[in-house]
């Protein structure tokens, strides 16, 4: 019988050019495989585990949380770092973020001297020795891990078909009978399957900048570092070491639906709740927004909206964006709440939005509801000249512990990819020219045609069979990266998170939430009912604000908006001074586009030109 089996040490394609397959890839594989549990342990990174997250609860198998890094030391080693409850999340999570933020952008430098298991409390911890290591060398870093790990620790090791297997096997079996340190299999995991090593090797090539032919050594001897299945594996491992990933996976039982917000008492004024508070602000804003007297429509609405909001316990999340929204107008700085907040009562009274929501015929429920279970989404726009200052801020107010942007992630495109990929493969300048004329900025299409010229190119018209081969290889591979391989982690210029204790819930670095790109913030968000206010640069609906002031300049700025702000320029027509009906019923045509309310934005359009009113 075949032992059960957990992979415990798998990067993902967020070990930017290393990893050659996605985090759902991963676990989808692996739960295919009758794996038990798989780990995600990018290098120094938590930036895929939102993804692998997601993808584990849709397939049913467990996700072990954790990250890996290079020890540089006298005896050199990976040192694999595994979650065990939410406690060594924040512990790994806090310990990630002060090493990016000490060190240059996309470096990490790690002293064996500054790890121990204070800073990693309820973490379980893999050392895998470097195998150019010898025995000595082997024997310090297990008394090592049983000085500082006792009952958390492991040895691992890799098959992975090598001649020096059994070699690095009996080391390290010596240092366990020494120190009682148990041994484990671990894999090593680049990818899904074995067929992306092509993909593995112009990784490694465009890493380390130069062609494939020139790397040598440095590429991965083999591609055994896949997600084999249990048999494979059983052939050479132990099945003592296979039964000992299952109690190591065992020992890990965090997931993220443990996380949690942690709200901001500043918000709330000493001597008020945030309900009584939230209710305040919300009926002075309604005295200013209907000043002879708020319509009884509206009161119900108002009492059903702060009704749904107690339930739930959301009043800190809107008083959070109130007061954002609040210290933007009280410095002239332009904004304007957008999206779905834009049905909302609250939103209107407290000045988030500037649509009156009576006015169209949107559901409150559609922005929030019990049934749906979804924290809201307020998106609040900001002037791009002045939205430093909103950042800034937020730091002041919150501390640099618990505020932080979104990290976005910059991913290949078609003509990066081409460039890079034929570096990889040697094709010549001349040939990469022609070959680019197949490419767009979202498209990769590379006909006989444009591949027979390069060949050309390449001076092998006599040897075309010889030629074609790196061609073809160029848009196979380059097809796989294009869209699949991220490059780094950038400053995203329109998300801020705060939370209670920021370093905790993800890893940093400088003001820059690093373990979780944009692209995976709504889901984090959606699971751990993050605060999330969206910062993006002023688009149609905000510009109409002041349409009756400057409209003249704002049909040239609205130009450049979008098909959003398009929306709103159609509904302004030829008209150079708008009252306040027409701004109201513009913004309202912005929303509704925003909502794919096509027909509804066409008639307000329609209204704006003639005068009259929509319902």
């Amino acid at each position: 019988m075949i032992p059960p089996y957990a992979e415990l040490r798998c990067v993902s394609n967020f070990t930017f050019l290393r990893g050659a397959s996605k985090p759902e890839e991963l676990v989808q594989r692996a739960k295919a495989l009758g794996y038990s549990a798989i780990a995600i342990a990018d290098e120094c990174s938590m930036a895929g585990i939102v993804r692998a997250h997601t993808a584990a609860k849709e397939v049913g198998i467990k996700l072990l949380v954790g990250s890996q890094f290079e020890v540089r030391s006298d005896a050199p080693f990976s040192f694999v770092v595994l979650a065990t409850n939410r406690n060594g999340y924040g512990n790994l999570c806090e310990f990630i973020t002060h090493l990016r933020r000490r060190s240059e952008k996309g470096s990490y430098f790690l002293d064996l001297d500054e790890i121990d298991s204070r800073t990693l409390a309820d973490c379980v911890v893999i050392a895998v020795p470097d195998r150019r290591c010898d025995q000595a060398q082997v024997e310090v870093i297990a008394r090592w891990l049983l000085r500082h790990w006792t009952g958390c620790c492991w040895l691992g090791w890799e098959q992975l078909r090598r001649l020096d297997d059994e070699v690095q096997l009996h080391k390290l079996r010596e240092c366990s009978e020494l120190t009682a340190v148990p041994i484990v299999a671990v894999g090593d995991v680049h990818m899904h399957v074995r067929s992306r090593k092509p993909l593995q090797d112009v990784l490694t090539a465009t890493r380390l900048r130069m062609p494939i032919t020139a790397c040598g050594l440095k590429l991965r001897q083999n591609a055994e570092q896949h997600l084999r299945t249990r048999r494979r594996i059983a052939e050479r491992c132990p099945p003592e070491l296979m039964l000992e990933t299952q109690r190591v996976a065992n020992r890990c039982n965090f997931s993220l639906d443990e996380l949690k917000y942690q709200y901001p008492d500043e918000v709330v004024p000493a001597g008020e709740t945030p309900q009584s508070y939230l209710r305040r602000i919300v009926y002075e804003g309604a005295g200013r927004r209907w000043p002879t007297g708020v319509p009884a429509e509206a009161q119900t609405q108002i009492e059903h909206e702060l009704s749904l909001i107690a339930e739930l316990r959301y009043e800190h999340y809107f008083l959070t964006v109130y007061d954002i929204v609040a210290f933007a107008r009280s410095k002239g700085i332009l904004c304007q709440g957008r999206g779905s907040a834009a049905n909302s009562v609250v939103c209107y009274c407290t000045g988030v939005t500037e649509v009156d929501p009576l006015r169209s015929s949107m559901l409150f429920e559609r922005f929030i509801s019990a049934e749906r279970g979804e924290p809201p989404d307020i998106d609040v726009d900001f002037e791009h000249e002045r939205r430093e200052e909103v950042i800034q801020y937020l730091y002041g107010k919150y501390g640099r512990d618990r505020a932080a942007l979104t990290a976005t992630v910059a991913s290949y495109r078609p003509r990066s990819t081409l460039r890079d990929v034929g570096k990889a493969l040697g094709i010549s300048d001349e040939a990469m020219e022609v070959l680019r004329k197949g490419t767009s900025a979202w498209e990769l299409a590379l006909t006989d045609e444009l591949v027979a010229e390069a060949v050309g190119h390449d001076g092998l018209n006599g040897h075309t069979e010889l030629a074609v081969v790196p061609q073809r290889r160029d848009q196979e591979v380059a097809g796989t990266v294009a869209g699949l391989v991220a490059q780094h982690l950038a400053e995203a210029d329109a998300g801020v998170v705060v939370n209670g204790h920021m370093q905790r819930l993800p890893p940093r670095t400088g003001r820059v939430a690093r373990a979780v790109p944009r692209h995976a913030m709504p889901r984090l968000i959606e699971a751990a009912e993050l605060l999330h206010v969206q910062m993006q640069q002023l688009a149609g609906s905000l510009l109409l604000v002041a349409t009756h002031r400057h409209a003249a300049l704002h049909r040239r700025q609205l130009g450049q908006a979008g098909l959003y702000a398009d929306a709103a320029h159609r509904a302004l027509g030829d008209t150079h001074a708008l009252g306040d009906l027409r701004v109201a019923q513009a913004l309202m045509a912005a929303q509704a586009l925003d909502a794919l309310d096509l027909v509804r934005a066409n008639a307000l359009g329609a209204a704006m030109r003639t005068g009259t009113t929509v319902p």
